[in-house]
């Protein structure tokens, strides 16, 4: 099975929005008001570009939950 990019959805005490990034770089890939923004009808598949897995998380950093595109490719076998 292929290495899916891994993304963390978290909470940026500075400029006070959450903010999708690529683990390893860093890189912010979007940034949304409210973490419901972030989470709600597809916006997350369509930020990860229908690949990868997002662990996201609460906002003081422990992860909530993670959630693979597509949901085939998912290792826990809740596709």
């Amino acid at each position: 099975m292929a290495k899916l990019p891994r993304f963390s959805l978290s909470y940026n005490d500075k400029n006070k929005k959450w903010e999708l990034k690529r683990e390893g770089s860093g890189e912010v890939v979007k940034r949304f008001k409210t973490k419901a923004d972030a989470t709600k009808g597809g916006v997350l598949e369509r930020a990860v570009k229908k690949m990868g897995s997002v662990r996201i998380r609460k906002r003081d950093g422990k992860i909530q939950e993670e959630r693979t595109y597509p949901r085939s490719m998912d290792p826990r076998g809740r596709g």
